[in-house]
């Protein structure tokens, strides 16, 4: 997971009670350096996670439940890639030899990268920041 994804965990947790809350206030109580934080919120409301409310009074309001969104969800929010090898991607074109069948590598590392996305997907923000409910 990316320093931008540990982040914008940082974030959500922040906003959990529903409060409206200052950038700052997220950066100061949650070590995330402020002009990272900009950014994050940017993602972050854009995916429909949270909104913006601007002008003085303003700040940061979670809009989206943290049960229904998985850790897999907020890495795709953040545009992290979660694929252990580039011959994951769809339409990858190898240009290693090889016969009809993919190599060998492709088949094991293609049932790790299951097991890898099943996982991100079974575990949603709620029981990643406050675990198991």
């Amino acid at each position: 997971m990316t320093r931008e994804t540990d982040y914008a965990l940082r974030v959500l947790r922040a906003l959990s009670g529903g409060e409206l809350l200052p950038v700052g206030e997220i950066s100061k109580a949650e070590g995330v350096p402020q002009q990272f934080a900009y950014k994050i919120i940017k993602k972050l409301e854009k995916a429909g996670l949270l909104e913006i409310v601007r002008g003085a009074g303003g700040g940061c309001r979670l809009t989206a439940d943290l049960k229904q969104v998985t850790l897999f969800d907020l890495m795709a929010v953040m545009e992290e890639d979660t694929r252990v090898i580039s011959c994951m991607e769809p339409g990858f074109l190898c240009t290693r030899p090889q016969d009809s069948l993919r190599c060998a590598a492709h088949h094991r590392l293609k049932a790790i990268q299951d097991v890898l996305d099943r996982e991100l997907r079974g575990h949603t923000l709620a029981q990643v920041l406050f675990g198991p409910e």
